[in-house]
């Protein structure tokens, strides 16, 4: 374990997504979608470690656990696990925190008792060195 004081920094957003994201049968999500709530929180990791939003580098280790679908509310997480001289690794994990219940009606929905991992990778963010 590093002794940087940035390894560690959770930041955690969360987001309703519009039935207008939808894109295939059953409301489902594609998961660029996704994608994207990682790039939101890794540029706060950014802000916060080092008062610049950075520039997302890549990704490794993607992986697709569950569908996401329109009326989700889904919560995406990055963690700080590695700090370079320029680079941040970052550990991510998106869940559905609420989930929609077309069966029971148009609007029906509910908090899930557990939240659902949906998708799962690893970034690497740079930011500008030191001046």
């Amino acid at each position: 374990m590093s002794d940087d004081a940035r390894v560690g920094l959770t930041v955690t957003h969360r987001r309703y997504v519009p039935y207008g994201h939808a894109h295939y049968g059953g409301s489902l999500v594609d998961g660029a979608y996704v994608l994207g709530l990682f790039g939101d929180v890794a540029t706060e990791v950014c802000i916060r470690t080092d008062g610049d939003e950075g520039l997302f580098a890549g990704y490794e280790d993607v992986r697709f656990r569950a569908p996401v679908r329109a009326g989700d509310v889904l919560e995406a997480t990055a963690t700080v696990t590695r700090v370079g001289r320029r680079s941040r690794t970052l550990a991510l994990e998106a869940r559905v925190v609420c989930r929609s219940l077309p069966d029971k009606g148009e609007s029906a929905a509910e908090v899930l008792a557990e939240p659902l991992v949906v998708l799962t990778a690893t970034g690497t963010v740079v930011v500008p060195g030191a001046s």
